[in-house]
């Protein structure tokens, strides 16, 4: 038994390095197939820090759906959730886009079922349909412009006041664009099952322990969240937002996969994730997780799962998110 005892750290130091060799293995095979294929690697803030740094643009959902529109690529990876390829493929329709994992779908996009929508819709003709990017192609179609978190605010404000709109499909995001603009929206009841999870008193909890650290959060999160923020904005407003402030301290309400592009450009700034209600790993999403760098590999190398989006849907999904560029320039 000594003997095994003894050998233990040499095994544990051979595991590692095998470990090490494969994950170079792995990213020099996905480097390969990129440069064969003729391939852009598009992520989510929210990613595994693995898939962020393997990417060859990372951003927010407005900053993805600008790269997808220029891109000149054959074939678009998105490691994201299946909205965010949706998006990438109305607008580049005859194109490859491959997404790592078909089943990392979105909480908030399922929130808003397209036949229920459809009839909602159609009791509130009058109104102009403004629904948050994170939605599915159908919701999309049936929209008449499409916003980000970054641009909600911004897009409201282009539309003369005396326009209804009716804002889907994130109710949380829809107030905080209320608070801002003074417009009365008529708001979807849909909500991202991370941004709706946080507590108000873990908040307290970390301002005791870090009485100097700014509070930043992600407009997705409910009002009691949002009213103790410093700072709100989308997930690149946020980094933004970190990297000009002069605090040292930041207490992050948003998902936590951001919190490695904070940490590599502020590495000497201390960043906390916010617990939620009950101190579970919650403020991860499930979702955006199913992707990982060994999927992404395999997605590449088989040429699947693709998605793809029915004609009659994507021209329809096109228009409102071509609406978006254009008021966003």
């Amino acid at each position: 038994m000594s003997i095994f005892l003894k050998n233990k750290p040499f095994e544990n130091f051979l595991t590692s390095q095998s470990k090490n060799n494969n994950y170079k293995q792995l990213i020099n095979d996905i480097h390969t197939l990129k440069k064969d294929l003729n391939a852009i690697i598009l992520a989510h803030y929210y990613q595994d820090p693995d898939i962020q740094d393997v990417a060859d643009f990372l951003g927010d959902s407005l900053g993805l759906a600008r790269e997808a529109a220029n891109t000149n690529a054959d074939v678009i990876v998105f490691a994201g959730v299946h909205f965010m390829a949706e998006t990438a493929k109305i607008l580049n329709p005859n194109k490859i886009v491959l997404l790592p994992d078909l089943n990392a779908g979105c909480s908030l996009a399922d929130s808003c079922p397209p036949d229920i929508f459809s009839e909602f819709k159609k009791a509130h003709s009058d109104h102009l349909v403004i629904s948050y990017i994170n939605c599915s192609a159908s919701i999309k179609a049936m929209s008449d412009i499409i916003c980000t978190s970054a641009n909600a605010v911004d897009i409201i404000n282009q539309i003369p006041r005396t326009q209804p709109i009716l804002f889907a499909p994130d109710q949380n995001l829809g107030r905080y664009v209320i608070s801002q603009t003074g417009r009365n929206l008529l708001l979807w009841p849909g909500s991202c099952i991370v941004h709706e999870t946080f507590s108000e008193k873990k908040i307290f909890d970390l301002q005791a322990l870090y009485p100097m650290a700014e509070i930043i959060a992600h407009p997705e999160c409910e009002p009691t969240i949002l009213k103790h923020a410093n700072y709100i904005g989308s997930t690149t407003s946020l980094l933004k937002y970190v990297k000009k402030s002069d605090k040292t301290t930041f207490i992050v309400i948003t998902e936590t996969g951001i919190i490695h592009q904070m940490k590599k450009s502020c590495p000497e700034k201390l960043f906390l994730a916010l617990p939620t209600v009950n101190g579970c790993a919650c403020n991860e999403c499930p979702h955006m997780r199913l992707n990982t760098l060994e999927k992404l590999y395999l997605a590449m190398k088989n040429g699947s799962p693709q998605i793809e989006i029915p004609d009659s849907i994507l021209q329809d999904a096109k228009k409102p998110i071509e609406r978006m560029l254009e008021m966003s320039l």
